[in-house]
Order: structure tokens, then sequence, then C-alpha cells
């Protein structure tokens, strides 16, 4: 399934996107795509419905945050092996850092910079979402405790990440600095997270292209270890890393400005696109 949650920012309902791409309300069977509906079997009472007996959403609204109420954005640095080398020794583990959860953003709103930003950067990443409480998991099981996965955005500010400190956490929580979505797709559609192409255009130029085969610590594995240091739970979301061609490892620094289109996706779980705000 692909679920949504489509409205004006703070009015979102929830829905589905059925087999021909229409977009059907689910607000007769659930009040919110949160961490309750994630639950396996609420998923699989949600997946016995015939979506042509949904009400069918005329026009193209806003698709917002596709999950409700997420309590933490758990991301990975440097997990891309090609990613890594430039200028870093692999890592012997998961390198963790947080995202606030008020970085959400939906997939076609804008990035907005915040005041006196001079390096913010883009960075693609595929996004599990969490639908089960996730306690010192092992990895055999780990990708049972997860819902599904979804195109996220890890945006940054270079100046606040690594300059003013350093702190990751500082230069990656800005408002509108996690773009997530435009849907949530349930993990018994995507066979494979480690076989999934992923790529970000600028401007209309390719800035990062690669596939998730060259994560240096797999899903499965990032969810154990993730588990083995905080409960995971149910709305939870975790980025897995982003491949290179971030602008801070240009030749020379490639950052983004105001008016900007970023478009960025990754293969069976959608498109975004953004438009950077420099400055709000």
């Amino acid at each position: 399934m692909k679920l949504v949650r489509y409205g004006p920012r703070g009015r979102e309902r929830p829905g589905l996107i059925d087999a021909d791409g229409g977009l059907r309300d689910l607000s007769g069977e659930i009040p919110d795509i949160d961490g309750a509906a994630l639950a396996p079997a609420r998923l699989a009472a949600l997946r016995r419905l015939a979506p042509a007996g949904l009400p069918r959403v005329p026009g193209r609204p806003r698709f917002g945050v596709p999950v409700a109420g997420v309590g933490k954005i758990v991301a990975i640095g440097l997990n891309y092996r090609e990613h890594a080398r430039f200028g870093h020794a692999l890592p012997a583990e998961p390198i963790l850092f947080l995202k606030a959860p008020t970085a959400l953003a939906g997939a076609r709103d804008p990035v907005r910079l915040p005041p006196g930003a001079t390096k913010g950067d883009w960075e693609i990443e595929l996004a599990m979402v969490v639908g089960r409480r996730a306690t010192r998991v092992p990895a055999a099981r780990a990708l049972d405790f997860v819902a599904g996965y979804c195109v996220a955005n890890d945006v940054s500010e270079r100046a606040l990440q690594f300059e003013r400190g350093p702190q990751w956490d500082k230069g990656k929580s800005c408002d509108t600095f996690c773009p997530l979505g435009p849907w949530l797709v349930t993990r018994d559609e995507v066979s494979d997270p480690q076989a999934l192409d992923l790529w970000l255009a600028l401007g209309g130029e390719t800035m990062q292209a690669s596939n998730t085969a060259d994560m240096l610590f797999g899903c499965a594995e990032i969810v154990a270890f993730v588990s083995g240091l905080m409960t995971l739970l149910p709305g939870d979301v975790i980025l897995t890393g982003t491949p290179p061609g971030s602008g801070f490892l240009r030749s020379p620094p490639r950052y983004l400005r105001d008016g900007e289109r970023m478009r960025l996706g990754i293969a069976g779980l959608g498109e975004q696109r953004s438009r950077v705000v420099a400055g709000a």
C-alpha cells in the first residue's frame, strides 16, 4: 500500500493511492496514519479494503508528512561506501545523530533556509518508519518492526553543522529540513530495501545517483543497532544515510540558492519536488 496524509498543514486526512494512481480517502476507516495505524494487525486490515469502495479525492491536494505524531527522527551518517570515502575513514559501526521532529515537511512543501544560512545542502535518503515497539531486536528479525519506507531529504546547513561546534543536530534540525514522502510504502511492497535506485537533481542537473546496495550498514542492521541503544516506537523515523554528491563535498562546493528547485526520488517510493526559500 501507498499511504498518504493529504490536505492543508495541520488538517491532513489519511488516504491511500490506488492502483491507477488515484487518491482515496481513508478517514472513514482510521482517524490518521499514526503509530496505531502502523501496527501489523491494523495494516493487514487496511490491505483487505477494496480501494474502489473508498471515496475518491478530486483535484491535486497537498501531501503532508505521511506519518502523524513522529516521536523521533534517528539518522545515520556516512553510511554509503563512496560517500564515506570522501575524506573519512569507514566507520566501524553506525554513526547516529537526531533531527528534530519539527524539521518534518511534506514532499512538495518549500524548504526554508533560516536567516543567515550560507551553506544549505541536500541529501537524498531512504527512510524507514517503525511499526512496532522495538528494543534490542536481532538483525534477523529487525525488518519485522518496520512498517514501511519513504523518500527523505536530510537537508543540512553545513556552517551550523561543522563551523559552530561542530554539532550535527544543530545543522540538521531547522524547520522544513526533513521533507518526507510523498507517501509511505508498506514493507510488503518493497522486496529488498538494499536494491533501490535513488537520485537527486538540482535545477535539472543530477547531483546524486546511487543504489541502496552501497550502504555500509543495511536496513536490518541499522534497526538492530539503534534499538540496542534506544527503544524505537511506532511512527519513529530512521534515515539511513546518503550517497555521494552532496554540495559540501563537490569541487568547488555547491550550496542551495533561493528559488532553486530540488527533485529527488527512490525507485518504487515516489518523488519529491521542493523549492528553496532563503532567509525564511
